[in-house]
């Protein structure tokens, strides 16, 4: 087994709870699927999110609603830069896996799409 990262992001359209845990939960849901990857193998993640979205963390539905309580979670503001893409998050997932890189599943969902085509499972 290997260390790998899996990266991921998605746009929400509001600043809101409910937007940022059905964005949050979308996106986490598509990395496990994708890269066949339960609590177990995964080391650590951190989540960063644009200023305009601070109604609740990305972690607490990792915790809620996948009941993964046994991960280090780490959440950040992202640095703002001028015409960035707004109301993103996005997510670095360090796991143990079989996989090669080449072979990892990157999530990019919605608007955030725009930011790594070359890098987007399809």
């Amino acid at each position: 087994m290997r260390i790998i990262g899996i990266r991921g992001a998605i746009t929400v359209n509001e600043n809101s709870t409910v937007a940022i845990d059905a964005a949050s939960y979308e996106m986490m849901k598509k990395i496990i699927e994708l890269n066949s990857i339960v609590e177990d193998d995964v080391i650590s993640i951190t989540f960063t999110m644009t200023k305009d979205l601070n109604q609740r963390y990305p972690s607490a539905i990792v915790r809620e609603k996948l009941n993964w309580k046994n991960t280090p979670i780490l959440n950040f503001e992202e640095k703002d830069i001028i015409h960035s893409l707004e109301k993103c998050i996005r997510v670095l997932i360090y796991a143990y896996s079989d996989k090669a890189k080449k072979d990892v599943a990157h999530v990019y969902l919605k608007e955030a799409e725009k930011l790594r085509p070359d890098l987007c499972f399809k």
